[in-house]
């Protein structure tokens, strides 16, 4: 079996398989999917009538998300395993990320496992744009603050933005690590700066949207992401000098009032970190959006 490196050009069959259903995570996006071509070896093959997406790095390989075709299929499925079991030292490590709440039980009446791997937080648009009522008191206060102690400007995110917006992030970032000395949490910041980079070589044709705060004429806050559907927009990244107070909520609620033309947007998940999930929540999604990771019973 041919594993084709991924290529920004292979957009086009990526985007026919994937829309052969509408999809609520995320990571179901040819953007989300691309930025990470740094960090993993990305391939894909045609198995039967599927499109299969592999990720490997020095762990190992898997499969980024569920067999993309018209139809489930237990054969594909069968040749997924064939193939990772080939490629990791370890077949114990071959598994498919990603699957769907929806896809589970028929991965579960094959007589494998399903285990819960993360949520997507999706959001009403107008909630997040409005901040009406009590729940988002605290949110209002804080746009408020910014708005009422700041000369700012909020503008469209251009490419010519890009080596500030990285900029942006590489103080982001250390303000992150200082408060977290966790390796792992490090070690994620770090992954993220990459991806960062890799979606600014292709923002354009990628499709991305996004926005910038600017503070005497300096970026203080960006933010931009990707549709996930027609009535879904997906916030990639949102990133802000957290020395600035009431900024990161005031991106937050001007980028929304900017998507009128989408009824949801997914906030993205929250990689496990407990800190993360308080603030998602804070925003009080409309529901979560499960993922699972689908293994061999026996491994």
């Amino acid at each position: 079996m041919r594993l084709n490196k991924l290529l920004l050009r292979d957009r086009k069959i990526f985007d026919r398989y994937l829309n052969f259903r509408k999809h609520e995570l995320s990571v179901y996006a040819f953007p989300n999917i691309y930025i990470w071509r740094k960090l993993f070896n990305i391939r894909w093959a045609l198995i039967g009538q599927s499109l299969c997406v592999f990720f490997q790095d020095k762990i190992g390989a898997f499969l980024y998300l569920a067999p993309l075709g018209q139809e489930k299929s237990a054969g594909a499925t069968g040749e997924v395993f064939h193939i990772l079991d080939k490629l990791n030292k370890n077949p114990e490590f071959s598994h498919l990320e990603n699957i769907t709440e929806e896809d589970a039980g028929f991965y579960r009446d094959l007589g494998l496992a399903c285990e819960f791997k993360s949520c997507d937080y999706l959001c009403r648009r107008t909630d997040l744009a409005e901040l009406k009522g009590n729940k988002f008191k605290s949110k209002r206060a804080s746009c408020n603050y910014f708005t009422g102690h700041y000369d700012f400007k909020f503008e469209r995110l251009a490419l010519k933005d890009k080596k500030d917006c990285l900029r942006l992030y590489d103080l982001w970032k250390r303000q992150r690590q200082s408060a977290n000395c966790d390796p792992v949490y490090q070690g994620m910041l770090d992954d993220s700066r990459i991806a960062l980079a890799g979606a600014f070589s292709g923002y354009a044709e990628l499709g991305f949207q996004g926005g910038v705060v600017k503070i005497n004429k300096k970026i203080k806050g960006f933010t931009f992401g990707f549709a996930l559907s027609p009535g879904t927009f997906c916030i990639l990244y949102e990133i802000t000098d957290l020395s600035v107070k009431g900024l990161a909520q005031f991106i937050f609620r001007a980028f929304a009032e900017e998507l009128k033309n989408y009824k949801y947007i997914n906030i993205m998940d929250d990689s496990g970190l407990e800190n993360l999930k308080k603030v998602k929540l804070s925003y009080h999604p409309e529901r979560l959006v499960p993922a699972y990771i689908v293994r061999r019973k026996n491994n």
